[in-house]
């Protein structure tokens, strides 16, 4: 038997437990008894977390030695169900009582992002701020993006969900790293297109070399550069490419030089030769006076002379490739005219004296004589120089693809380009 001490303790453990377990719901069905320190807990609880629950409590007091876990999970439907339809009503009327709370958070985001957008749709100040209109775009949208961010962050703040904040920025963040690394050549073009519509190195029109590609500048999008060539073909070069390639833009500077050889005989006078070319070349009306046509001796050759002429011409008016071609007939007109050949290759045949005689051992009796063709007439080359302006058709296609393009085009004819500006 229990000593005085003993049961007094015991005694002690039970009525704490109990007025405990009354305090909490779904523990007040519980039985208990304690003898020397050790509790035993009896009786039945809806659920058997509430079970785990009693014992935890009841193994944290002091004095308890041990405890013997009895208790009985309650299986009717209608016990079970009962707790949720407690926590259901409870958390229905939290809601209700969090209505007038969410109305105010609800009004005061709605009030934010409607202002956000209001400021963006307006002109003022982003066509000043930004050098074109597609950064004027992304200055809007950016600022959507930020008014939808602070009503977002005001709403919760307002709710004391902010907690729920930084949960949403983290998942954010992972999705967004996730998706970056997926459209990195996507985000690598957009950005190239920003970077490309701010300095502008060419204008709609240019005729420009990216690479290997050359052409006219059809448009620039948010993800690639549209060229035409000559042919009408159309070349798509990512943003990013171009970023990265030397750019040789041929329209910047209209004045544009053109080169090509042209080899004579090497007994011919090479002095009167340069000087009929040279001269050749600058009295045509399409040759510019300055900067001056030259010409001079570019290399010595086994049976002939390369001479070396040079012209220049205003691209805006003249097609650079028949200019080319013109001075190129011209001078070699004006030189065969003035009695000087144009060298053919020359090649030197040994034979030694048994092959030549074997080879002549087959012929016998009188060789006849080759009947000669009557020579041909040949018509007179004209000095008149052809038409060697730029060819209207092709100014007229790119004018028609410009204006297909729509709003698309993040090039402006007027803004200053990257040569320009520096």
């Amino acid at each position: 038997m229990p000593g005085d001490a003993d049961a007094a303790a015991d005694s002690a453990i039970r009525n704490r437990l109990e007025g405990i377990f009354g305090q909490i719901e779904g523990l007040s069905t519980v039985d208990v008894s304690v003898h020397y320190g050790v509790v035993t807990l009896g009786g039945e609880v809806q659920e058997a977390q509430l079970a785990s629950r009693a014992r935890e409590l009841a193994g944290s007091l002091e004095g308890v030695v041990a405890v013997n876990g009895r208790i009985m999970v309650e299986t009717s439907l209608g016990e079970r169900l009962e707790p949720v339809y407690d926590r259901l009503e409870d958390r229905a009327a939290q809601a209700l009582s969090y209505l007038p709370l969410l109305l105010v958070a609800f009004i005061v985001c709605i009030a934010v992002i409607v202002f956000g957008l209001y400021l963006a749709s307006r002109s003022w100040p982003w066509s000043r701020i930004a050098p074109n209109a597609f950064i004027a775009d992304l200055l809007r949208q950016v600022v959507r993006i930020v008014f939808f961010v602070i009503g977002g962050v005001l709403a919760l703040d307002i709710l004391g969900a902010t907690a729920l904040l930084g949960t949403l920025l983290g998942a954010a963040g992972i999705v967004g790293l996730a998706v970056g690394f997926a459209v990195r050549d996507t985000v690598e073009n957009y950005i190239a297109s920003i970077l490309l519509s701010i300095r502008q190195p060419f204008r709609p029109k240019d005729l420009v070399k990216i690479d290997a590609f050359e052409g006219f500048v059809i448009s620039l999008t948010s993800r690639a550069t549209i060229l035409m060539e000559v042919d009408g073909n159309h070349i798509r070069i990512p943003n990013a490419t171009v970023f990265k390639s030397a750019i040789t833009n041929y329209t910047v500077n209209p004045q544009r030089r053109f080169t090509f050889e042209l080899g004579v005989s090497a007994d011919s006078d090479l002095d009167l030769a340069l000087k009929i070319g040279l001269e050749t070349i600058a009295r045509q009306d399409f040759i510019l006076d300055a900067p001056e046509a030259d010409a001079w001796i570019e290399e010595l050759g086994d049976s002939n002379v390369v001479l070396y002429f040079v012209g220049w011409i205003d691209q805006s008016s003249t097609n650079w490739a028949k200019a080319r071609s013109e001075a190129m007939r011209l001078v070699k007109r004006a030189l065969e005219s003035n009695g000087f050949s144009l060298p053919e290759p020359i090649y030197r045949l040994r034979f030694d004296d048994d092959d030549l005689k074997s080879a002549l051992s087959g012929f016998s009796g009188t060789e006849e004589k080759p009947v000669e063709p009557a020579p041909k007439k040949v018509r007179e080359e004209t000095g008149i120089p052809q038409n060697t302006d730029i060819d209207p058709s092709l100014q007229r296609r790119m004018e028609r693809e410009r204006r297909s393009r729509g709003r698309g085009d993040l090039l402006s004819e007027t803004a200053p380009t990257e040569f320009e500006s520096e």
